[in-house]
């Protein structure tokens, strides 16, 4: 499987986001976009320039989107990283911990 290094679209922008389950606040945050221009390339198109999607995408590839490109055996898209077993393995280790709270010191 190909790598996809066009620039991100809105179709794969959507399908990423609604993959790794974040919202258009954490991806606009961890991108350092204002969240109306996200929402505003997701669904209209418009709003992003090149640098603005170089963006978006390293944001949403940090959450666990992987883009391909298209093959013999079928278009562009976007899946997770891992498969639903790694998932549910990583977020076990991450509440093993149990809550986090301040420091009384």
């Amino acid at each position: 499987m190909k790598r996809y290094l066009a620039p991100l679209t809105p179709d794969l922008a959507r399908a990423a986001r609604a993959l790794t389950q974040v919202s258009v606040d954490e991806v606009s945050e961890a991108a350092a976009l204002e969240p109306a221009r996200v929402r505003d390339f997701e669904h209209r198109g418009c709003g992003l320039d090149l640098e603005a999607k170089k963006k978006l995408r390293v944001a949403l590839e940090g959450f666990g989107a992987v883009f391909f490109d298209e093959d013999d055996q079928g278009g562009y898209g976007v899946r997770r990283k891992y498969n639903s077993s790694k998932t549910r393995q990583l977020g076990r280790w991450e509440s093993e911990g149990g809550p986090a709270y301040e420091d009384d010191i």
